[in-house]
């Protein structure tokens, strides 16, 4: 579980330095999606437990069964956070046509107004 753990906090800093060093917008967006998987992926291994079963209408009877509002808060997220990505996406098409390159810090500096 430990290993699991570290696996998961290594693809969310993965996608933490991403966003901060990729210096191409559509890179950041990417990294910002495996941060987001990274932290999903995290709450998935929080909540799995052994001899639980999934809240399913079935044969099973006098068994635990999981809770389902943390699964249904995940699929809200996974939702939510593929909305955003889209609507970046749209963000930076928008950007590509004002804009010969996709460098943030280009972009930044070609739109700053002169002092």
């Amino acid at each position: 579980m430990f290993i699991l753990e570290a696996c998961v906090f290594a693809v969310i800093f993965i996608g933490f330095f991403g966003i901060i060093f990729k210096q191409n917008v559509i890179m950041k967006i990417l990294a910002m999606d495996v941060m987001s998987t990274g932290a999903i992926a995290y709450y998935i291994v929080v909540a799995a437990r052994g001899g639980i079963f999934a809240p399913i209408q079935g044969e099973i009877v006098g068994r635990a069964y999981a809770d389902p509002v943390p699964q249904a808060v995940i699929l809200t997220g996974i939702v939510i956070g593929f909305s955003i990505q889209a609507l970046m996406l749209v963000g930076v098409m928008k950007l590509a046509r004002n804009n010969p390159t996709l460098e943030a810090r280009e972009i930044e500096r070609n739109n700053t107004p002169w002092m």
